[in-house]
């Protein structure tokens, strides 16, 4: 059951954030190895770049990939926050003396994000693909041309195999190592740091909001470069064996972009970064939390 609440809760954030998502995609591939003003910047922030999309593509394009978003919404965050609520609940997040222990929940949520991660890969690869599409004038990255989620998924297979599929899986695992573990850490130490306070009551709906917005500003911080290296190792385009033609892998994305882009071009799009990750760490985990105390309720009734 913690499985399944958990993927409803992250599909019902994803509502609210694919547009986020979108804008937030289309930043971090803009002047994709390219010296900055030695390209055209067709998105200049989080709100221009929302104008410029409803203009250009239409207001739809702002949910574009929200089929694959909401199905890797609930694979990702069913399996991790699935798993982690289960070490939670068994106690293995906590020192023998009952205290939430800070490494034991950094493991269960690092660990929780790796089985994560590898798992959903496949329709990572195919939103980050849909969700870079655009009109040729405010085109940025390469253009794949997928038709939805199934046709991208058959149009990969049948070119490159189950391989193809999980191209860049390894490589995201850090990314959603650094995420889950700083996220479901501080969410955790935050909602009992907030809990023992005694300003908001039990279990109430207030506690997770303010946990969740404390996470939300540590988690933008710690994966906005892993997130960078991921979106350009997922839609860069590959050749007939199926290797990347941009890059090798992560050690080598990141490289290229700070020797290219500088420094800050691994905090590229930070800001749509935070607009994103911020309300739907926030609703997630709210969602989340609201939904096992309503199981919990439940099942104690029954």
């Amino acid at each position: 059951m913690d499985f399944l609440l958990s993927g409803v809760a992250a599909c019902g954030a994803c509502v609210f954030t694919n547009p986020l998502e979108v804008v937030k995609t289309r930043m971090q591939l803009q002047g994709e190895l390219r010296s900055p003003g030695t390209y055209t910047r067709h998105y200049r922030n989080v709100f221009h770049a929302f104008y410029t999309i409803g203009r250009v593509d239409g207001l739809a394009a702002l949910q574009r990939g929200l089929m694959p978003a909401l199905v890797y919404q609930f694979s990702m965050n069913g399996i991790r926050l699935g798993s982690y609520g289960i070490a939670e609940s068994a106690g293995y997040t906590r020192s023998p003396d009952g205290q939430l222990s800070p490494l034991r929940s950094t493991l269960a949520g690092a660990l929780a994000g790796v089985i994560a991660a590898v798992t959903s890969s496949p329709i990572y690869l195919v939103k980050t693909h849909i969700q870079a599409q655009s009109a040729a004038e405010i085109a940025v990255g390469h253009q794949y041309q997928h038709e939805g989620m199934l046709h991208a998924l058959v149009m990969i297979h049948r070119e490159h195999g189950m391989a193809g599929l999980w191209r860049g899986a390894i490589s995201a695992v850090p990314r959603v190592m650094v995420g889950s573990a700083t996220q479901l850490t501080t969410f955790s130490s935050s909602k009992e740091f907030f809990g023992n306070l005694g300003i908001f009551p039990k279990d109430s709906w207030q506690v997770a909001l303010s946990a969740g917005m404390t996470s939300s500003c540590t988690i933008a911080i710690a994966m906005t470069p892993f997130d960078v290296a991921s979106t350009r190792l997922y839609n860069q385009p590959v050749g007939p064996e199926g290797q990347g033609l941009m890059y090798k892998g992560l050690l080598d994305c990141l490289a290229k972009i700070i020797r290219t882009e500088g420094l800050l071009g691994i905090y590229k799009g930070l800001g749509a970064s935070y607009f994103r990750i911020g309300p739907h760490t926030i609703l997630s985990l709210l969602f989340w939390d609201q939904l096992r105390n309503a199981y919990a309720r439940w099942t104690d009734q029954r």
